[in-house]
């Protein structure tokens, strides 16, 4: 673990710009380093008006490669495997998932095979891999949906404590690059703030690297643009 940044108060927050900054000089490990955001936010999930969900498409991409199954028949089939899509099948695909196989990290579905998905909820439920028409990963057109998946779309969901987090980028990003990112995850989470938010709504949001230290960022400044 990183034990300092120079020049960097963990007790101050700072500006998009000036925590990219400091989070890129503080990825010093072998790896590529994944940037990761976190936001506590002012609402209990536990009531289904105060949770936030949604899907972004980050301009730059998370840099992550995406594996994506997709349970379609026939036409969507072939569609969802031209497109790039690592796993496709219907009943045969359920069955290899139920016998152990998860070498994915995205799960899309044509709405006639939600009666065969239906019943992996158990496996695919507690992974947050199950699919949804409000995330865009139940949907008839195969094509977009896995192209967007490939693309570094990010999912989001907020936890139990309000908190929200997502990777969104990579050390070898440029600090222009990790900052537009940024500014489309909070720009994604604020368009998401959901009906039953009290008070105030990003009350704190952090920036680090996988193995560096995280760096507060000024919630006024990252949301008022």
């Amino acid at each position: 673990m990183t034990s300092a940044i120079a020049g960097l108060d963990r007790d101050q927050t700072y500006s998009v710009v000036e925590a990219v900054k400091f989070v890129k000089n503080g990825a010093k490990a072998k790896f590529n380093e994944t940037i990761e955001i976190a936001m506590n936010l002012g609402v209990d999930p536990k009531h289904a008006d105060q949770m936030v969900r949604g899907v972004v498409a980050l301009p730059h991409g998370s840099g992550k490669s995406m594996r994506v199954a997709v349970f379609a028949k026939g036409d969507k089939a072939k569609e969802a495997t031209e497109a790039g899509a690592d796993l496709v099948g219907a009943d045969d695909l359920a069955d290899k998932i139920n016998a152990g196989e998860m070498g994915f990290d995205r799960v899309i579905a044509t709405p006639d095979m939600m009666g065969v998905v239906g019943k992996l909820g158990k496996v695919l439920g507690p992974r947050g891999l199950m699919p949804n028409p409000k995330l865009g990963t139940v949907t008839a057109d195969v094509k977009t949906a896995v192209k967007n998946a490939k693309a570094g779309e990010v999912q989001f969901r907020v936890e139990k404590a309000g908190i929200v987090h997502a990777g969104i980028g990579k050390a070898s990003f440029t600090e222009a690059q990790i900052a537009d990112n940024v500014k489309a995850f909070v720009d994604a989470i604020m368009k998401a703030k959901p009906t039953g938010a009290k008070g105030t709504y990003v009350k704190k949001i952090s920036l680090s690297s996988t193995m560096g230290p995280g760096v507060k960022i000024n919630p006024g400044e990252a949301v008022a643009r």
